[in-house]
């Protein structure tokens, strides 16, 4: 007896060569010299195929994106934000780890595309974020509320404006070239920012 195709395994495995298709392509050319045929001929599919899924380029490297965080976490073994019961030594672990992506193009090429194409375009602005800019802070939020509850932070600490001090910079010094990203630039930030809302000195 023939066995009937999978359409439902066929359709992932489209879906995921046309997200991988978008992610290189992206870090080959750029994004302004992305396209749908280019992502197509990559992936082996037809252009309807990927319009049947999304309505655009940056549609396409916004799940892409997504997919990319996920991978992320599962070869890092990501087992969420840690609480050692030091929060400085546990945001300056995380924001090292934010450096060492900012830094692999394999992640970059495709944020820096996304952060620029939802500038100017709304729609996709709210998705990216809502789907992958919102969990990351909320992850931060809440990292810095148990500090707040234990008493390490001062109690009318605003929470989401101190998530913003730690990010602000780095993301400007990254989005602009400004200087380098290092670790180094990380810790002092996080012993700045925890030094102007600390019940404790930072370590």
């Amino acid at each position: 007896m023939t066995k009937t195709p999978d359409a439902t395994r066929r359709s992932d495995r489209s879906r995921r060569a046309i997200l991988d298709a978008a992610l290189a392509l992206v870090g080959e050319v750029g994004y302004n010299k992305l396209t749908i045929e280019a992502i197509a001929a990559r992936a082996g599919v037809g252009k309807q195929t990927i319009y049947r899924w999304w309505p655009s380029k940056a549609a396409v490297l916004l799940d892409a994106s997504l997919a990319l965080a996920g991978d992320a976490e599962t070869d890092s073994e990501w087992t969420g934000f840690p609480d050692t019961g030091d929060l400085a030594a546990d945001l300056k672990h995380v924001l090292r780890a934010t450096v060492d992506e900012f830094n692999d193009e394999k992640y970059a090429a495709p944020a820096r595309a996304l952060t620029a194409a939802g500038a100017t375009d709304p729609e996709l602005g709210a998705r990216f974020t809502e789907q992958l800019l919102e969990p990351q802070l909320a992850l931060y939020e809440a990292r810095l509320r148990t500090a707040r509850e234990a008493g390490q932070l001062a109690p009318d600490t605003d929470l989401r404006l101190t998530v913003e001090m730690l990010l602000g910079p780095l993301t400007y010094r990254w989005l602009l070239r400004t200087a380098p990203l290092t670790h180094a630039y990380t810790d002092a930030l996080v012993d700045r920012v925890l030094g102007g809302v600390s019940n404790v000195t930072a370590r």
